[in-house]
């Protein structure tokens, strides 16, 4: 499975646990750290953790592991590193004021129409 069908995998996994403002940011052209960011928000601390867990459940199941993961004990902002996909789930308050879009406005956001509702 390549970089793109991960993020893929990781925004319908998102999407199932009704995640909101599910976003896809290819980063390879001007980052070596992964190929693909996801940005999602959660509307709880509870609901931040399920959208993570989900993640990694989704992607356990399809043989891909984590590399590594930050944020589980404030459940504001979760980090899921798996390597060339970097998954960041946040609350409302903190995707607003780390604003990852705009640190990443010169990557190339990926349409999500036909992925996500």
């Amino acid at each position: 499975m390549n970089s793109y069908e991960q993020a893929v995998m990781i925004a319908k996994a998102l999407n199932s646990k009704k995640g909101i403002d599910i976003q896809i940011i290819e980063i390879g052209d001007i980052s070596v750290l992964a190929d693909y960011m996801v940005i999602a928000t959660g509307t709880s601390s509870t609901h931040v953790k399920a959208l993570a867990d989900e993640v990694e459940y989704k992607l356990d199941e399809a043989g891909i592991s984590v590399s590594h993961i930050e944020g589980y004990r404030s459940n504001t902002w979760i980090l899921l590193d798996y390597i060339d996909v970097l998954v960041n789930v946040f609350s409302d308050e903190a995707r607003e004021f780390y604003d990852l879009e705009r640190l990443w406005q010169d990557g190339k956001p990926i349409d999500l129409t036909n992925i996500v509702d």
